[in-house]
């Protein structure tokens, strides 16, 4: 049994079947049947109808696959590709986080390194100062010095209200 796109596409087929099934009737007859052709195909007037209807409809029906099958492999494709995007940006801001972190904590032990090394340079000043007080008192009128040059800067020197003046003490000399 052929349907009825089979029929209509495939005439070849249809007139060796017709052949088959003729010359078997044919030759209880006495006859030879050396050739089928179908030619042309005529169907009443409402059956044609339907039968276009059928195809068209079944023509509508594949292209409408067709389309399906397209939307859905677009989307998966589309899907992903998102996914791949939203794995590559997770992988960049990742690596992103990791560098900053990692160029904080340089950052956080370059200044402790300097924190150190400050430490030390005061360490040995102190030492210095402690050994020879003469260069506390040059570092004191240093900064006395660097302040006097600015018009802004007020120094108040307190004197202890409760010291005596030196006492002038004859000298030996001028006591004779």
């Amino acid at each position: 049994m052929m349907t009825l796109e089979e029929i209509l596409t495939d005439r070849n087929r249809l007139s060796e079947d017709i052949l088959r099934d003729v010359y078997k009737v044919a030759g209880n007859y006495g006859v030879t049947i050396a050739r089928a052709e179908v030619k042309d195909l005529i169907f009443p007037g409402n059956l044609q109808e339907i039968m276009n209807k059928v195809l068209a409809a079944e023509r509508t029906s594949q292209a409408q696959l067709v389309e399906a099958r397209t939307r859905a492999d677009v989307l998966r494709i589309s899907t992903s590709a998102e996914a791949e995007t939203k794995r590559v940006q997770s992988e960049g801001q990742a690596a992103a986080t990791r560098r900053a972190a990692e160029a904080e904590a340089e950052a956080m032990k370059i200044k402790v390194d300097a924190a150190v090394a400050a430490l030390r340079t005061r360490e040995q000043a102190a030492g210095a100062y402690s050994r020879h007080p003469a260069l506390l008192r040059l570092t004191e009128l240093e900064a006395l010095a660097n302040l006097a040059g600015s018009a802004n800067a007020r120094i108040y020197i307190g004197f202890d209200k409760h010291a005596q003046p030196p006492t002038a003490e004859p000298r030996a000399s001028e006591a004779d």
